[in-house]
């Protein structure tokens, strides 16, 4: 059975979810100070939040932000990671870094 083509939305999906890896914060810090590292709740979809940034689909980005699905990291939060060497899922949709805490 022949297989059905991929349409643009699920190639851009199979590709951001190719290119998400686990990093750990020290290597993220950089990122973080420079202003352009944002966090995803856990129990959210990364990819979906991806898909959403490189389609500059605000609607969707400011909803996130405003129930905290997305959300900017502060220095508490970034010194316990820093502390505890947590691991991250992130992806790169320039000029953003989107994280999220491995579970």
């Amino acid at each position: 059975m022949p297989t059905q083509p991929l349409n643009k939305k699920d190639a851009l999906e199979q590709r951001l979810n190719a290119e998400t890896a686990k990093i750990n914060w020290h290597e993220l810090q950089k990122h973080y100070a420079a202003g352009n590292l944002l966090a995803i709740a856990e129990g959210a979809d990364l990819i979906k939040v991806a898909v959403a940034f490189h389609q500059d689909d605000t609607a969707k980005v400011q909803a996130w932000l405003a129930d905290k699905t997305l959300f900017e990291i502060n220095d508490e939060q970034a010194l316990d990671w820093y502390e505890s060497r947590t691991e991250h899922w992130a992806v790169v949709i320039p000029p953003f870094v989107l994280v999220q805490k491995s579970t």
